[in-house]
């Protein structure tokens, strides 16, 4: 019998409980979406936003990526990730940034927030609490406030739900409510098909995990709605499955890391897998190139898997794909008999450059 289907090795394996924290993924969306309403924020102190930049680190700057791929159709201005100490130079008192620190501690983002402070840009802050929550408080900053005890990753309803309606409280974004509600109830529904009481034969997740189980992953996507997706499912494989995985984006990628799928790979066919996020509104042009690509692939016996989205709504289907992307990873973590929660290899990082600046 596979692990995957004794649940109680699955729960010795994951006495942290991570498994809960990816089950109540659309309570936590319902949460922040209250945290979000109840977000006060004064429209008239963020007229003539010019640019967007969210700063974060790791989990907390992958909900400034899904918020950046979700608004791409909508906002007028651009918007930029920084995962740095400092800001891009453009930065200035018409630019809206965006501080997001799951802890309120986080090295990097507490540099880029005293850089937004002196050149006197329009802010705002989401974090639980630590230096960012007094910082903001100190310099009038609105703030959303989250509930603590969980890691970054695990948050992630919480780093992007309220980002979308700060931008609909300021009028950058519109109709986001109702459509943030309708995927809730439609998540709801969707897990049920991965739960650890569903057995790995009617169990989409448990089947993808198995299918990793041993081997590299690599993840494409398109270059729209998908990629913040996409870099979503590398970093939960890393972290919760303690799995290296990669990822890319359509086209760019066909124009350099495709001339790598050749005949060198066949050493490593075996290890290697390649998941296709796939959605029903893929541009017809990255269609045909992510089915030339899997033969290509194919081709060296190196096993492609296509990977569907569900949904009409565009937060619906990116969202379907998060949520199945973080089962996929659990499981992987069961498969490969480690505790999802741990991130051993960041604390240690986090030690030692602590003593190196000491």
């Amino acid at each position: 019998m596979s692990i995957l289907n004794d649940i109680e090795q699955i729960r010795q394996i994951d006495p942290q409980n991570m498994y809960n924290r990816i089950f109540d993924f659309p309570e936590q969306m319902a949460d922040a979406l209250k945290i979000g309403m109840a977000w006060k924020v004064d429209y008239e102190d963020f007229i003539g936003v010019k640019n967007i930049v969210v700063v974060g680190m790791g989990g907390s700057a992958i909900g400034g990526e899904l918020m950046r791929s979700f608004a791409r159709s909508q906002l007028i201005v651009p918007v930029d990730i920084c995962r740095n100490y400092v800001l891009p130079e453009y930065v200035d008192d018409e630019s809206l940034v965006i501080v997001s620190s799951y802890s309120g501690n986080t090295e990097e983002t507490l540099m880029a927030l005293d850089d937004a402070i002196r050149r006197k840009a329009m802010l705002a802050a989401i974090t639980t609490g630590g230096i960012l929550e007094d910082v903001a408080n100190l310099n009038q900053i609105p703030l959303a406030k989250l509930p603590g005890g969980l890691q970054p990753r695990a948050a992630l309803g919480y780093s992007f739900i309220p980002l979308l309606l700060f931008l609909e409280k300021i009028r950058l974004l519109r109709n986001v409510e109702k459509e943030i509600r309708d995927s809730i109830s439609k998540l709801t529904a969707y897990r049920d098909g991965y739960i650890e009481d569903n057995p790995v034969e009617q169990n989409q997740a448990k089947k993808l995990a198995e299918r990793i189980h041993g081997r590299i992953p690599i993840i494409y996507s398109g270059p729209s709605l998908f990629d913040a997706v996409a870099l979503r499912w590398k970093g939960q494989i890393c972290e919760n499955g303690k799995n290296l995985a990669f990822c890319n984006v359509y086209p760019e990628f066909n124009h350099n890391e495709l001339v790598g799928w050749t005949d060198t790979v066949a050493p490593y066919r075996d290890k290697l897998l390649v998941l296709q996020l796939r959605d029903a509104e893929d541009l017809p042009q990255i269609r045909s190139r992510m089915n030339v690509v899997k033969e290509i692939i194919e081709r060296l016996e190196v096993e492609v898997i296509d990977v569907h989205s569900k949904g009409i709504p565009s937060l619906e289907r990116m969202l379907s794909l998060v949520q199945l992307g973080d089962f996929v990873s659990y499981y992987l973590a069961v498969l490969n008999r480690v505790d999802p929660t741990p991130v051993t290899a960041i604390e240690e990082l986090k030690q030692r450059l602590a003593k190196r600046t000491a």
